[in-house]
């Protein structure tokens, strides 16, 4: 830990021989000059300065008398000059040296936190020796640091969530076949079939959701057929088709994993799981349902029951709109989106903290000052939620208004809060997207280039081209 003290004992000897010099600091040989060359930069520094400083490296070389014990120090010992050689920067150097000259330690803006860290440790100079304002400054670059290296290894994992140890599949059962299937399903780049595989799904993502938003036009619907309530859509063989297609394609993907537990935790099979339940689940129940009705359609509580499970239905039959979230798989805007929430979720929960209290605080004023007006619609404070929320967000569908005086005063105040409010984040969350987009898709394009190989399809169209031009040119003899 570069930030820990030394033990108690050691710092009670330092201030002992701080505030009570020995005699090797009035030692006539001590007034002499203590030559230090590091990294092609020599430093000359009184003997009695450094000997201030006995538990530093520096401190221990002009404190020690046995020869063989400062060569242990450092890393040459040129004798034409009497200079201790150290290979070490320079620059941070002069830091150090400044500070056996003032007792200060000075730390610049523009040196990079983790290698100040490591030079200090190496000279043995601690972190308290500097002022308390260079040290809050010096901790604040450094914690930005960690958290741009953070997000920067979160970023690969985003990009290398699909990717998996190629030697994982050795000394598995069916190890190259499953390697194969993997590659297919997992890397685009990695063979023609494989980019194949990767636009098709795109497509079926799109022929899925054009197919679920035309069943529910009226034209489009059987009227004859009802399932939970509903008209069956004329293309709800389509959305069975596609949902085949996810199917199998998680199927494999399951199947050809070589670490479950790396898959089970996977995002984005996660949300292709979600996507392909809701369509089992309703097929499961329109049995249940077909089956209650046919059997036992006098009894009142059956009916009842069957009622229940049509609503059921009609949630399973909502949540298939979470099939579009498919679309990340293929889509680097939509993954940095999420990948910007994730990492703003303070942000946006202080966000939400904020419109809540707005709500809460500008629906009470409103209620007070127009419950009792006539023909009102604040009757009360929940029912008042709805038009401060409206008039937060800045809509104001006039649905409910206030007719006082001091109501539009209030009302006047809750439209300027919610300005204010919705205009913070912007910039924050969009410059932070912004540069989780571009950083994403360079990681991104580095993996399918590393992934790709030799797989150039622009190189190998035009080589083909050539070959079948000259081909015609000059006709080979057999």
């Amino acid at each position: 830990d570069l930030y820990a003290e030394y033990d108690d004992e050691e710092e009670e000897e330092e201030d002992q021989f701080q505030q009570s010099p020995s005699r090797l600091l009035f030692s006539p040989t001590k007034q002499f000059i203590l030559n230090i060359n590091v990294g092609g930069t020599v430093y000359h520094l009184p003997y009695r300065l450094a000997a201030k400083y006995p538990k530093t490296r520096i401190g221990r070389l002009a404190t020690y008398t046995d020869h063989s014990r400062k060569l242990d120090l450092c890393d040459d010992y040129i004798v034409q000059n009497n200079e201790f050689f150290f290979d070490r920067d320079p620059k941070i150097f002069h830091n150090i040296f400044n500070f056996y000259r003032t007792g200060v330690l000075w730390i610049k803006d523009e040196l990079c936190p983790r290698n100040f860290l490591e030079e200090i440790n190496y000279w043995g100079v601690r972190i308290k020796n500097s002022h308390r304002c260079c040290r809050i400054s010096f901790e604040e670059r450094q914690d930005e640091l960690n958290e741009q290296l953070k997000i920067q290894r979160q970023l690969i994992a985003e990009v290398d969530e699909g990717e998996e140890n190629e030697m994982l599949f050795e000394g598995m059962a069916f190890g190259v076949t499953r390697r194969k299937i993997w590659n297919l399903m997992e890397k685009p780049f990695s063979s023609v079939t494989a980019k194949l595989m990767g636009v098709a799904s795109s497509i079926f993502v799109l022929v899925s959701l054009v197919a679920m938003t035309l069943n529910t036009v009226e034209e489009m619907q059987y009227k004859v057929c009802i399932i939970a309530g509903q008209p069956v859509g004329r293309f709800e063989y389509a959305e069975t088709l596609c949902i085949t297609f996810f199917t199998l394609e998680y199927l494999l993907r399951l199947v050809s994993t070589p670490d479950l537990k790396c898959f089970g935790r996977s995002m984005l099979n996660t949300v292709d799981l979600i996507a392909i339940l809701p369509h089992y689940l309703q097929m499961i129940l329109e049995c249940f349902e077909d089956k209650d009705t046919h059997l036992y359609s006098g009894d009142i509580e059956t009916v009842a029951r069957v009622g229940k499970v049509g609503q059921v239905l009609r949630i399973m039959r909502l949540m298939r709109i979470f099939r579009i979230l498919k679309l990340a798989r293929h889509s680097t805007g939509l993954r940095a989106f999420g990948f910007t929430l994730r990492q703003c979720y303070q942000q946006v929960g202080c966000l939400l903290l904020f419109i809540a209290m707005g709500i809460f605080m500008f629906s009470a004023m409103v209620y007070t000052v127009e419950h009792d007006v006539s023909n009102t619609n604040f009757t009360s404070i929940p029912n008042a939620w709805w038009w401060a929320a409206v008039s937060i967000s800045t809509v104001g569908y006039g649905d409910m208004l206030p007719e006082t005086n001091l109501g539009r005063i209030f009302a006047f105040t809750c439209i300027s809060f919610g300005i204010i409010l919705n205009g913070m984040p912007i910039s924050i969350l969009y410059n932070k997207f912004s540069d989780y987009y571009s950083k994403l898709k360079s990681h991104e394009y580095s993996a399918i280039s590393r992934a790709r190989g030799k797989l150039h399809f622009s190189k190998r169209a035009a080589k083909k081209l050539a070959e079948y031009c000259e081909d015609a040119v000059q006709p080979r003899t057999i």
